[in-house]
């Protein structure tokens, strides 16, 4: 049984029965012992109901003359007792410590309960049902007055929930980075199908000369074992010579192997572009060339460039930039893309870099549609997209966010309606300490 301010009484069942120093612990009382004996008494205790002292304040030595006693009640019942110790000529000093204290746990008591039963309720309406939830939900409503304490009890669940949201949000950042790989090895595939389709159309062709050159050669090497050919074997040699296009054959032979060798060639540089891109073998920080790493997003991406876009680069002589090179190339990967999917035709995309004032920056303009005002804000957000269900994560340019920042860097985007947009990094480099 608990009396609120205003004297309404309250039945509370909160699981098993409880005991008094399950309720009261040593910094909830001992500050109010202190205070009695620092207010006239020689001590002060509490004990529970079988009269052993669960907290004492003050000197025991001196326990001798008046005694007030007060009870303490837990659910109606006798939980314990308030012992103040002191002179007996302050036994009116005393009995106001004593009422004073009396409140002062009954305060505690009823706060410490609510709590428990806060704590205790929370508990059970995590393993409940859908079903159960729904009517408890109803059920809490209709005594919404009397729960509005359990507010304080939320606290630790929204930590764990936060935390999970950012667990939530690391593992999108991983997701939208095998996205970026999946589209890379989508034109990769495109890519190495090009040369490599005539590299094979050009070998069947090259096995059918063979061919006929083996039948030209079995023809010169059997008129040779008759003893030499006769007039009518060299007509007929001939014949077969033109007949079997042998003079074509060893005129376009050369072209087949360069165009194949060139092909093998352009294999091996996609490869190479690939791998240095994603520095497949580079899992740390190093120093890296900011101009060689937008040329190998470039190439990585030549599959999405157009015939009809225009890449115009305004390269300045820059320092070596300490980083994860992947990571870097991931973020130019997603503004270059982004750029050449909302470019209209005619396109054109300026990339020029310079170094000052111990910066680096990197400029991405094009004359493309432009991003509207109102949603100019919200670009870095994560899952923004402007892109059609299914086509977009929207955490490509949140995951270009994330990484510059990461390295102290900032990032801004300028644009303008029909006139284009420019992406601007700022990439600071290491403090330089001069010599005193």
């Amino acid at each position: 049984m608990i009396e609120d301010n205003q004297g309404v009484q309250y039945d509370y069942v909160v699981g098993e029965e409880k005991q008094l120093n399950e309720l009261i612990k040593g910094p909830d009382i001992m500050p109010l012992l202190k205070s009695a004996v620092n207010a006239g008494a020689s001590s002060a205790a509490l004990v529970n109901s079988a009269g052993e002292t669960l907290f004492r304040y003050g000197d025991t030595d001196r326990e001798a003359g008046l005694t007030v006693k007060k009870p303490v009640y837990l659910e109606g019942e006798t939980a314990g007792h308030i012992i103040i110790n002191g002179h007996s000529d302050r036994k009116h000093l005393l009995e106001a410590i004593g009422e004073l204290m009396f409140n002062a746990v009954k305060i505690i008591l009823q706060s410490n309960f609510k709590t428990l039963l806060a704590t205790e309720t929370h508990k059970t309406v995590v393993y409940q049902s859908y079903e159960e939830l729904i009517e408890t939900n109803r059920k809490l409503k209709l005594s919404e007055g009397k729960y509005r304490e359990l507010a304080s009890s939320l606290e630790k669940q929204v930590q764990e929930r936060t935390e999970e949201l950012n667990r939530a949000h690391a593992r999108l950042l991983h997701q939208e980075k095998l996205v970026s790989v999946g589209q890379l090895a989508a034109g990769v595939a495109h890519e190495i199908n090009n040369p490599l389709g005539f590299i094979s159309s050009n070998i069947n062709t090259l096995n059918q000369y063979v061919l006929k050159l083996k039948e030209m050669l079995s023809f010169y090497h059997a008129a040779f074992d008759k003893k030499g050919p006769s007039g009518e074997c060299v007509e007929e040699s001939k014949e077969k010579w033109k007949r079997l296009k042998l003079d074509f054959v060893f005129k376009d032979v050369d072209d087949l192997i360069k165009e194949s060798l060139d092909g093998a060639q352009r294999v091996k540089k996609i490869v190479s572009d690939l791998k240095g891109f994603s520095h497949i073998d580079e899992d740390h920080e190093s120093d890296a060339d900011i101009n060689a790493e937008i040329d190998r997003t470039l190439n990585v991406l030549t599959h999405e460039i157009p015939q009809e876009v225009e890449i115009v680069k305004d390269y300045g002589k820059l320092p070596s930039f300490s980083c994860n090179p992947a990571h870097i190339c991931q973020a130019f990967f997603n503004i270059i893309l982004n750029a050449l999917q909302a470019g209209a035709k005619g396109l054109t995309l300026r990339i020029a870099t310079r170094s000052a004032n111990n910066m680096i920056a990197i400029h991405f303009s094009d004359n493309g549609p432009g991003i509207p005002e109102s949603i100019r804000n919200r670009i870095f957000e994560p899952f923004f997209t402007t892109k059609e269900v299914g086509k977009g994560t929207g955490m490509g340019l949140n995951v270009t966010f994330e990484i510059i920042t990461s390295y102290r860097g900032a990032i801004e985007v300028e644009s303008e309606a029909g006139k284009g947009t420019t992406f601007s990094i700022m990439l600071p480099l290491p403090q330089k300490v001069e010599n005193v």
